[in-house]
């Protein structure tokens, strides 16, 4: 008799639910023995949007609630698309299922330590190869054509202009001073003709972060060492993926900031008030965008008296 799955109305009860593993745990392991997986040395990760653990040090197992079925669609297709093109590894696709339409996946543990644990922790000189490394990366992925991801959408001319009509009320909600409004009105306005929509889309994470890599060291220090994570991947402009660095990781340092932006291919002569003017309406549409809460300048709401000053301090000259 197998162990089922309920169903949920919404993603908050579901992420409520995905809180209490002793919940769940008992279906995903049954869902792994049934397809032959080992079942022994179990880890619950606790922290994503699935259900995820990891089965003895090589395997990893990922349940997807129906209500997320977009992303298995996601990270299926990105695994299959990125499998040996990159110069670093991502999982390989063990095995895939479904169970009372939750699909999962089972897909290959790598190696290393997670970024968000170890980043902190590393000098500046560190931190500025790393980023340099995940600038590469950015390049290798996005040198990958789309295939099958820009089918799942969403199209990105259309995201764009998805993401304006919410941009005011959702920054608003965020808890964006009020001061910015009438600048972010005007930015907004601008992104008619500042953001390319006819564009050849590439393959976009949105989430180059600490949380989604893997780094390892070396007799020369910490390095990127995988990629993982791709169930929010779409199709879309290039420089879109270098938000999520800047946001998080360069913390406005001229260093790292030139150091990302080598990596991907951009000199000195690139960051230019085009790319940086660019740069600041897209973090505004980002899908994950919360310039108060993540980016990771100290209080720069309180240095910052424009967002255009804003975008001089995350993408410094």
């Amino acid at each position: 008799m197998t162990v089922g799955l309920p169903d949920f109305a919404d993603i908050d009860a579901f992420d409520d639910w995905r809180g209490q593993a002793n919940d769940w745990l008992p279906a995903a392991l049954d869902i792994a023995g049934a397809a032959g997986l080992p079942v022994a040395d179990v880890t619950v990760f606790g922290t994503g949007t699935n259900l995820v653990i990891g089965l003895g040090p090589t395997l990893i197992l990922k349940i997807f609630p129906p209500l997320l079925r977009r992303q298995f669609l996601a990270e299926r297709a990105s695994l299959g698309q990125l499998a040996n093109r990159l110069p670093l590894p991502v999982p390989e696709l063990v095995a895939e299922g479904e169970r009372d339409g939750w699909p999962w996946l089972a897909m290959t543990r790598l190696d290393g330590a997670l970024g968000a644990d170890v980043w902190p922790g590393l000098t500046e000189t560190a931190k500025e190869r790393i980023l340099a490394e995940i600038g590469a990366t950015i390049a290798a992925v996005q040198a990958v054509p789309p295939g099958p991801i820009a089918a799942l959408g969403p199209d990105w001319p259309a995201f764009i202009s998805g993401q304006i009509a919410h941009c005011r009320a959702r920054q608003i909600r965020l808890g964006l001073p009020a001061r910015y409004l009438e600048e972010l009105d005007e930015l907004l306005a601008a992104a008619a003709t500042a953001v390319p929509r006819d564009i050849d889309p590439v393959i976009l994470t949105g989430e180059y972060i600490p949380e989604n890599f893997l780094l390892a060291e070396g007799g020369d220090g910490w390095h990127l060492a995988g990629l993982f994570d791709f169930g929010d991947v779409f199709a879309g402009l290039g420089e879109y993926d270098l938000l999520g660095p800047s946001a998080f990781m360069t913390e406005g340092r001229p260093g790292r900031v030139r150091a990302l932006f080598a990596g991907y291919g951009y000199g000195p002569d690139r960051i230019d008030d085009a790319l940086i003017r660019r740069l600041l309406i897209l973090t505004f549409l980002h899908r994950a965008s919360d310039p108060v809460g993540k980016i990771a300048i100290a209080d720069w709401p309180t240095k910052a008296k424009t967002l255009e000053q804003l975008g001089r301090m995350m993408w410094p000259r």
